[in-house]
């Protein structure tokens, strides 16, 4: 991308949304640290943006927007309406992985249910899940599709999840083939984190139960770090996300994680 590209981007941005970080640009168009804030000092001297720490701002606007803390966990029915053609798009394409008479898993979280939701398509499914709404949309049509639904039990999380040692201790004694685990963020060097630690061993044990394993999360999730750590990347076998992924994302997704899929858009009336 030619320098010009970059700095009308890099405005673009900060019209958008008032601010952006020098970490955020890095990701998304893929060069240096040192370019970046090289561009936002000769943007800045042409009077189109304001230089701060950490970034840029636009003209008159009062300090970085604060990132979310690492504890903050959003409702299911927030999360819900965030990202839904995304969504759509990678459940569709996870639904593809699953043969007609598979056992298979189900962590919670929105784009799992949008999963649940294409599964009820594909018949004789044996289906574990500690996500409460996917096994609710899962049992509504279990006696058409000759589904049968695991629900674990547990306590119950803002994300709608069965959580702690009632649901590890149910995960300790199944086997799936296939797990389709969405997370709350992914991170190079953190893997795949949530903000809630009691989550993060419920997952863990998700995991185990599983011979393979299938992250399903959209690009917004890169680069958010959660409080706890459920697994590295490198315990992934395949990751469906979006094509709103940067390139420097895809590069670093692709060295650590087996088969990394980009979901193409899908037609909202066809899902």
């Amino acid at each position: 991308m030619l320098a010009s590209q970059r700095h009308a981007r890099i405005v673009e941005r900060v019209a958008e949304s008032g601010a952006v970080r020098v970490a955020d640009l890095v990701s998304e168009l893929a060069v240096s640290d040192m370019t970046i804030r090289r561009d936002i000092e000769q943007l800045a001297r042409r009077g189109l943006l304001e230089r701060v720490h950490g970034g840029a701002v636009a003209i008159g606007h009062v300090g970085m927007p604060a990132l979310p803390p690492s504890t903050d966990e959003p409702g299911f029915l927030a999360k819900s309406a965030l990202m839904q053609s995304a969504k759509r798009a990678i459940a569709a394409q996870a639904a593809e992985l699953v043969d007609p008479g598979a056992a298979i898993a189900l962590s919670a979280g929105t784009t799992t249910v949008e999963l649940a939701r294409q599964l009820r398509h594909v018949p004789d499914l044996t289906i574990v899940t500690n996500s409460i709404p996917a096994a609710q949309v899962l049992g509504d049509t279990a006696a058409i599709s000759g589904h049968t639904v695991v629900l674990t039990g547990g306590t119950r999380t803002p994300s709608e999840a069965l959580v702690g040692p009632i649901a590890v201790g149910a995960l300790r004694t199944l086997h799936v083939d296939l797990l389709f685990l969405g997370c709350h963020g992914i991170d190079p060097r953190a893997g795949l984190t949530t903000p809630n630690l009691v989550e993060a061993e419920t997952n863990r044990a998700l995991i185990g139960s599983a011979r393979s394993v299938c992250v399903v999360a959209d690009h917004t999730k890169w680069g958010v770090i959660g409080l706890g750590t459920i697994v590295g990347l490198d315990a992934v076998d395949i990751l469906i996300t979006d094509a709103g992924l940067a390139a420097r994302g895809r590069e670093v997704l692709t060295d650590r994680i087996e088969r990394v899929i980009i979901a193409a858009p899908r037609d909202a009336a066809t899902d």
